[in-house]
């Protein structure tokens, strides 16, 4: 009977694959004749398209071809400008220190920066952006309600000085090392300000959502056409851009959230590119190349994405640390990144890569030591029984829940591995996977999950930690779910070295407190390590342009420089 339930199951999966195949074939035909068109496949759909709400690479991803930050980080890893003309430092006199003479902040150094917005730079409706859109986007970051992903730099501006409709000073209430990072970027305000008129429900009224074809929401070579929820999302040359002319004449981005059926499209030419952001795992990149080498440029990136573990601190069972420590103890990340990546994915010993430079290997690390894992958990009441798992004097049974998106193989594979891991130690996993327009928009965001959360951050180089692990970042229902400290990690110490961290200048002088920074995260544990990700990019040989940066600011900020070729090189 087993087996015929097995054979069953095989048969419905091939049924699948081939329909799946099918689907796909049709536009790949159309995309091979013209290729003025192009077909992207990512595995989530966003929860929002709001760029200050909910931090979410799949937004990002789509609104980078369709905006542009005031600065971003390049390939090479150098702050650089896209919306200002030119990038204000305090060598080029663009950014000046400051002494405050008046109000709460008398006697205290601060800093001014001028910025100057882009000549020619307008909304998709023709409407100039201007500072006015700047002075708006950062009223609605300061709001306490307006429940933005990161409050601090929007809290950190004093002031915004207007000199001109593209000209404003930025005005910090403290020096700060990331200084030039901090502007904000616009906001349509002749669209936004009237769903801003109550903070609280701006999530539920904002145009990015409600209207999000309006060609007034966007000012980057491309804006969005159409958006089928779940589905996909179609995005067409901005007539008002302001740059180089994009090369496709449509851009279609399809979410397909299940990774095998991803790769079945790319194979069958339903898409024609999958993301190196949110694509492929390294697995299937790596099988891909070895049969399909002549088709595709292989790429793969390692970086400043992290992938780890989330602990719910408000869990009783999660907030004594020796349970943490035990779990980490418990788990062989070594062998697992050795089994599942050929060791291409490196253990994470902290939140810092080794590729950044401000990385420390002074930190405590935690290699596979199931007997310590076992005092741990003893020392902490869960006594082991006959049946293998583990109780407490109450008689509750030592059990956690882990929670990650849903249709991401590797992601459930290393979900099932910890389970198993785990079980070896007398702890009892429930698995649970949402898709990740819930997971990200409701489950992490507003701290719903019960214990801990798998997912990856994608940071920029010496990314400011004060957002995920500050105190004051926690997210909560009075501040409308703002900040992205989820794991709720409350630490004297570490707000206070944040806080010094941000106000000095020097790398030389900051290196010490990173280093420290480093140390307490790895003793606290608010958040459990699993490895650096390295992407892989399957790059058909007729696209050119893309070039992986290796941090959070993704490749499509530079889709005009993406076009088609017979066998193009890629540059």
């Amino acid at each position: 009977m087993r087996a015929s339930a097995n054979l069953g199951g095989m048969i419905g999966k091939a049924i699948l694959l081939l329909t799946l195949l099918a689907a796909a074939a049709a536009p790949a035909q159309s995309q091979e004749k013209g290729r003025d068109g192009l077909t992207i496949g990512i595995t989530q759909f966003p929860s929002t398209f709001n760029p200050m709400i909910d931090s979410m690479l799949a937004k990002s991803y789509i609104l980078a071809m369709a905006r542009r930050p005031f600065v971003t980080f390049d390939r090479e890893w150098k702050l650089v400008c896209l919306l200002c003309e030119t990038l204000p430092t305090v060598e080029n006199g663009g950014a000046k220190v400051v002494t405050f003479d008046e109000g709460d902040l008398k006697g205290k150094k601060g800093l001014r920066i001028t910025w100057r917005i882009r000549k020619g730079t307008k909304w998709g409706d023709g409407r100039p952006v201007t500072v006015d859109d700047v002075v708006f986007a950062w009223k609605v970051g300061r709001h306490p309600q307006s429940g933005v992903a990161g409050r601090e730099p929007f809290l950190r501006t004093v002031a915004i000085e207007r000199i001109d409709d593209r000209t404003f000073v930025q005005v910090l209430d403290k020096l700060r090392y990331d200084y030039n990072q901090l502007v904000p970027d616009p906001m349509p305000a002749h669209l936004e300000t009237d769903a801003f008129r109550e903070p609280k429900e701006y999530r539920q009224r904002t145009a990015y959502d409600r209207d999000p074809a309006n060609p007034g929401l966007y000012y980057g070579p491309y804006r969005i056409a159409r958006i089928v929820s779940g589905s996909h999302v179609e995005l067409v040359p901005n007539e008002t851009w302001w740059g180089k002319a994009p090369s496709f004449k449509r851009i279609v981005v399809r979410v397909i959230g299940n990774t095998a059926a991803l790769e079945a499209n790319l194979r069958a030419g339903g898409i024609d590119y999958a993301a190196g952001e949110l694509g492929l795992s390294l697995d299937q990149a790596s099988a891909l190349q070895r049969r399909a080498a002549n088709r595709y440029r292989f790429i793969f990136k390692a970086g400043l994405i992290y992938e780890h573990i989330d602990f719910n601190l408000d869990n009783p069972i999660l907030k004594d640390r020796r349970v943490r420590r035990a779990l980490a103890y418990g788990m062989d990340r070594k062998r697992m990144s050795e089994q599942l990546f050929r060791g291409l994915q490196p253990v994470a010993d902290t939140n810092i890569s080794p590729l950044d430079r401000v990385a420390s290997k002074e930190v405590t690390t935690y290699p596979f030591d199931p007997k310590k894992a076992a005092a741990l958990l003893d020392a902490a009441g869960w006594k082991r029984r006959g049946d293998g798992w583990r109780y407490n004097a109450k008689g509750e049974r030592l059990s956690l829940s882990l929670m990650t998106t849903s249709g991401h193989r590797v992601r459930e594979q290393v979900m099932e591995i910890l389970q198993a891991y785990w079980r070896r130690i007398g702890v009892e996993i429930r698995l649970r996977t949402q898709p990740a327009r819930v997971y990200f928009g409701r489950t992490v965001t507003q701290r719903q999950f019960p214990a801990m959360a798998m997912y990856a951050w994608i940071s920029a180089p010496e990314s400011n930690p004060r957002g995920t692990l500050h105190s004051s970042e926690i997210p909560t229902a009075q501040n409308n779910w703002s900040g992205q400290n989820f794991p709720g990690f409350r630490n004297a110490e570490m707000d206070r070295l944040i806080e010094k961290l941000e106000v000095t200048l020097t790398l030389k002088d900051r290196l010490p407190i990173w280093r420290r920074i480093q140390q307490i995260y790895a003793d606290e544990l608010p958040v459990l390590p699993l490895y650096f990700r390295a992407n892989p990019y399957v790059i058909p040989r007729w696209l050119a342009g893309i070039r992986p940066t290796g941090h959070q600011f993704s490749t499509t900020l530079w889709v005009e420089d993406w076009r088609a070729g017979a066998d193009a090189k890629q540059q």
